[in-house]
């Protein structure tokens, strides 16, 4: 199984495995069906979220409200919407080390 498709509105979907607590937020490469991430931000309070939706929006050039976390919530799986975006996957990619997040 792949760690993206789209769904019958055309929206990306994304099956991630969420590392917290890393120095920088940065794609690591595939763990199983998903697409590993790092993030620097620690899981309390919404925080490593915040930082994952917002990474996802900066790499396809979409606002943040395009982005939705759909399954996951408390959970290091993730299941993340991108709604309208005119990259495709390999947006995460591409310059994805010059991001501020």
């Amino acid at each position: 199984m792949c760690w993206h498709r789209y769904d019958d509105t055309d929206s990306l979907v994304l099956r991630l495995h969420i590392q917290t607590g890393a120095k920088r937020t940065e794609v690591i490469g595939l763990h199983g069906d998903a697409l590993k991430l790092k993030l620097a931000a620690t899981p309390v309070e919404g925080k490593a979220n915040a930082v994952l939706l917002k990474f996802i929006a900066q790499c396809f050039e979409v606002p943040l409200s395009q982005v939705m976390l759909k399954q996951g919530e408390k959970s290091r799986r993730k299941l993340i919407v991108v709604q309208q975006s005119s990259h495709g996957p390999s947006a995460l990619f591409n310059g994805v080390s010059s991001l501020s997040i």
